[in-house]
């Protein structure tokens, strides 16, 4: 992993990740194909070989788009990749969808990939939390904590600028992938998530996709589908005819009414909905 290019400091940030790496032994990488755990995945391919595993967890909640792209990325970099199961829709805490849900989605993923850990001798599981995620609404990362999972990325003190900005040098296609989430997360709170509501939710991105735009996320308000592009898309968005057109795509789907979000795509805008009690209880 040799970056000429990079200050002292990323540099010596990538030193401390690769030693942090080396002391967990055999490894599992939990692996969703977002820019995160994939520069994890291929940082501990490069550094531990054929003593690492990605794991991805296919569930209702992981977009086939995502998971295709996981799957390739994972194929060109020669990443060992192992598919499992995760059952969080059978978790009735989860179902519920309260401000605790991402804490059950992650307790569901790191106990199955606890009993795979077991089950083949390797030593520790990591993921990809980084310095900027810490300070985000993240519940998940209390479930992995009670787990004892490793977080190498946070562990050398990278943040997410620093983490695209290694994996461009490194000449990973991923390296401005868009940030990407479960589709559980545009569910609105207190709503059930039900693989119906998660699939009105994937076929409205897929179709987004394919009309062009790049940073999107479709939220799911009952009756009422809110979409949201990146602020230098909103302009090609707000047409006449683009309104025409979502309108047809997101009715046929399956919602009612259409909205198109003026404050544009945000990452995590669901969490604004919360009470500072609801966040606390959470954790």
């Amino acid at each position: 992993m040799v970056c000429m290019a990079l200050s002292a400091e990323l540099t010596g940030k990538q030193d401390t990740l690769e030693n942090g790496l080396r002391s967990l032994g055999r490894v599992l990488v939990a692996y969703s194909g977002g820019i995160d755990s994939a520069f994890l995945a291929w940082a501990a391919y490069q550094t531990l070989g054929k003593e690492m595993l990605a794991v991805i967890a296919d569930s209702a909640s992981l977009a086939r788009y995502q998971l295709n792209d996981a799957v390739e990325f994972a194929r060109e970099q020669n990443i060992p990749l192992e598919i499992i199961r995760t059952q969080e829709l059978d978790r009735p805490e989860y179902v519920r969808n309260d401000s605790a849900r991402c804490f059950h989605c992650k307790d569901e993923l790191f106990s199955v990939m606890s009993e795979f850990a077991t089950a083949n001798n390797f030593q520790a599981i990591a993921y990809g939390i980084n310095v900027d995620d810490k300070g985000d609404f993240r519940p998940g990362q209390a479930a992995a904590v009670q787990h004892q999972v490793a977080a190498p990325l946070l562990n050398a003190g990278l943040g997410k600028e620093e983490i695209r900005s290694l994996a461009r040098e490194a000449g990973l296609r991923i390296w401005d992938k868009p940030a990407s989430a479960c589709l559980s997360s545009r569910i609105e709170y207190g709503r059930e998530v039900t693989p119906e509501a998660l699939a009105m939710v994937e076929q409205g991105e897929d179709a987004l996709r394919q009309m062009g735009f790049r940073q999107l996320r479709v939220r799911h308000h009952g009756d009422i589908a809110r979409i949201e592009v990146a602020r230098d898309e909103m302009a090609r968005a707000m047409t006449m005819e683009m309104a025409a057109e979502f309108s047809r795509i997101f009715k046929k789907i399956g919602f009612k009414f259409v909205t198109l979000d003026l404050e544009g795509f945000r990452s995590g805008s669901m969490n604004a909905l919360l009470t500072p009690e609801q966040i606390r209880r959470a954790g």
